[in-house]
């Protein structure tokens, strides 16, 4: 028997309507049922609330909010029963960070999930990977749209194989052209089992290529109870998620465009629909 996730999109904020809520959650279920999860076999429901007190018992929320006094606090965290959740603020492009925070709890609930192999780094020998299926290809210019819906890239389980192979595929949009290949505006994250030191490699938008991070020396450790995945996001600042996509960016405004034409669409279906069912109720009469 199949187990199935079960994923709410809370809107905690009165600056998005029912309607953004519902598509945006729409496009996150087509995601992760098309694209997610033949490559990590998961199964999942992504149902949209307006609240959180609409929201089942045993849902993992992904709750978007007008305002985040910390922004460390935004992406994933634990709740007081250790259940998965994810802080998401409400900007111009918040979908794709809603479906950023959405596939990486798909893909390691718990915030610890490792996967050994050589390290990237010269000297270190092997190391153990975190699994953050997003962080590699997570800037904008990689992202994809569902229905005028903007979305996160994603790598897949090649990612981390030894070696490139002929026709591999190690992200969804194939734009990681070999294994554990970080992008402009990536990073990827491991522990180095020698020292128990964590380490980023990292790929700021304006520099000329990738450098290397020890998180633990610049933390000074992690806190008591806290999980990989949660010390990692909050050492690890991205404008574009704090601060969403700028405005003028060519991926945000295709998405935009894209989303125009949707509802035009179907507008203009469901006043078509509406018709039809008006005249059989007439003829039904």
């Amino acid at each position: 028997m199949t187990h199935v996730v079960h994923v709410a999109l809370v809107a905690e904020t009165d600056r998005m309507g029912s309607g953004e809520l519902a598509r945006v959650s729409a496009a996150l279920q087509r995601q992760v049922m098309r694209d997610f999860s033949p490559f990590w076999g998961v199964t999942a429901s992504v149902d949209a609330f307006l609240s959180l007190d609409y929201v089942p018992l045993g849902y993992w929320p992904v709750v978007v909010l007008d305002q985040i006094d910390d922004p460390s606090a935004l992406g994933y965290h634990q709740d007081a029963d250790g259940q998965p959740y994810a802080l998401v603020l409400y900007t111009q492009s918040w979908s794709l960070t809603a479906s950023h925070e959405t596939l990486e709890m798909l893909a390691d609930p718990w915030g610890s999930r490792l996967v050994g192999g050589s390290s990237i780094q010269a000297g270190q020998g092997r190391v153990r990977y975190l699994i953050e299926v997003c962080d590699p290809c997570e800037a904008p210019q990689f992202a994809y749209r569902i229905n005028g819906v903007l979305v996160s890239d994603f790598y897949t389980p090649s990612f981390f194989d030894s070696r490139e192979s002929a026709g591999g595929r190690y992200d969804f949009t194939r734009s990681i052209q070999s294994p554990k290949t970080i992008l402009r505006g990536g990073y990827i994250s491991f522990v180095d089992p020698a020292t128990r030191h964590v380490w980023q490699q990292v790929w700021p938008s304006g520099d000329p290529g990738p450098s290397f991070r020890d998180l633990t020396a610049e933390a000074g450790g992690r806190q008591a109870g806290q999980s990989l995945r949660e010390f990692v996001d909050r050492m690890s600042p991205l404008p574009e998620i704090q601060e969403g996509v700028p405005e003028g960016d060519e991926t945000l405004e295709k998405a935009r465009s894209e989303w125009r034409e949707g509802e035009e669409s179907s507008s203009a279906w469901a006043e078509a629909f509406r018709e039809d069912y008006r005249s059989a109720s007439r003829r039904s009469g």
